[in-house]
Order: structure tokens, then C-alpha cells, then sequence
């Protein structure tokens, strides 16, 4: 599996390309081949906390994960963990789903390689613990920005007024503002 690592606020050394190389491999063993893409790192710091995104793109899904700590090499260890409980939980949901052969099922290892331990199945429950109903009050974006700071939220849904459509904005890591549109 072939990853393009870089850094922002960080020089990517040789060690810590190393250790995320390492890390990463131990994927490996959960594919029947190699993904055909190339997987994308980001190591940053950013206030002292050292932050690891990885995306791997795949037919039908990608993997994504970032995690945040105070240390550059527990982040990698964490994301990578991050990234083995979501391939656990596609591949229970993809042989919940897909039965039949030549699916999304056969993107994931039935077993991982020789001497590895097998794939634990995880039920996780997806469950609705909040219903909330309003209407959408017809409004352009800043106006959004300020009731979603207003109400303390990291996200505000609302009808956009220039659009005619329902829009989403988000607040995101780095303090700026995000919008969602349909598209």
C-alpha cells in the first residue's frame, strides 16, 4: 500500500516517515490485494497538538481517520487503531448486506495473513438517542454563522436564502467557518 505523507507546521524526518510506513503496513493484512490508490498522511502540529489524518480511498468507500494528542508517534498508533475498528465494521456490514459473491464483500480479508489474529465481528448499534423538528427559517450565510454561534452549536442547518436549498454550516478545527450545499 502506497501512502503520499506530508506535513504542515512539521518537518516529515526520515524516522517519522519510518514509523508511519511501519504502522500503516499493518493494514496490509487486511485486503486480498492492495488498494490501487494511494493513501493520503498529514502530520501537523497546530497549539501543540500533534495531529495525524489519513485517508485511503477504495472502491465504494473510503477510510478515514485523524486523531489528535500531545505526542506525534501516539497519534500514529491511534489513527491507525482508529482505522482497524473501521474496517472491522464495513466488513461486518458489508456480510451483513452483501451476500452474494463478487461484492463490496470481497474487499476485506476473511482472515488476516498467516499468523495474524482473525477479523473480530462488531455489532456496533446505530442508535437515534435525539429527534429534533424545525422549520427552516429562510436566511443567507453569515446570518447562519452567528445563530449557530448563538445557540453554542459546531453546526447550523438552514434554508438558504440565495439558494432555495437547505445548506449546513460548520464550524472546523482550525476555528474557520465550513458550508455544506446540495449538490
Amino acid at each position: 500500500m502506497q501512502f503520499s505523507i506530508r506535513g504542515q507546521q512539521i518537518e516529515v524526518t526520515g524516522a517519522l516517515r519510518e514509523y508511519v510506513d511501519k504502522k500503516l503496513s499493518r493494514l496490509e493484512k487486511y485486503f486480498d490485494a492492495p488498494p490501487t490508490q494511494e493513501g493520503y498522511v498529514t502530520l501537523s502540529v497546530l497549539r501543540g497538538l500533534h495531529t495525524v489524518e489519513v485517508t485511503i480511498p477504495l472502491a465504494g468507500v473510503t477510510l478515514r481517520a485523524e486523531v489528535r494528542s500531545e505526542d506525534m508517534y501516539a497519534s500514529i498508533d491511534g489513527v491507525v487503531d482508529k482505522l482497524e475498528r473501521q474496517i472491522r465494521k464495513h466488513k461486518t456490514k458489508l456480510n451483513r448486506k452483501f451476500r452474494q459473491e463478487g461484492s463490496l464483500k470481497t474487499l476485506f480479508v476473511e482472515n488476516g495473513s498467516a499468523g495474524s489474529v482473525a477479523l473480530e465481528e462488531q455489532d456496533e448499534e446505530l442508535e437515534v438517542v435525539r429527534n429534533k423538528r424545525f422549520t427552516l427559517k429562510p436566511m443567507d450565510v453569515e446570518e447562519a454563522i452567528l445563530q449557530m454561534n448563538m445557540v453554542g452549536h459546531n453546526f447550523f442547518v438552514f434554508s438558504n436564502i440565495d439558494t432555495s436549498e437547505v445548506s449546513v454550516v460548520y464550524k472546523r478545527n482550525d476555528g474557520k467557518y465550513g458550508l455544506i450545499e446540495q449538490g
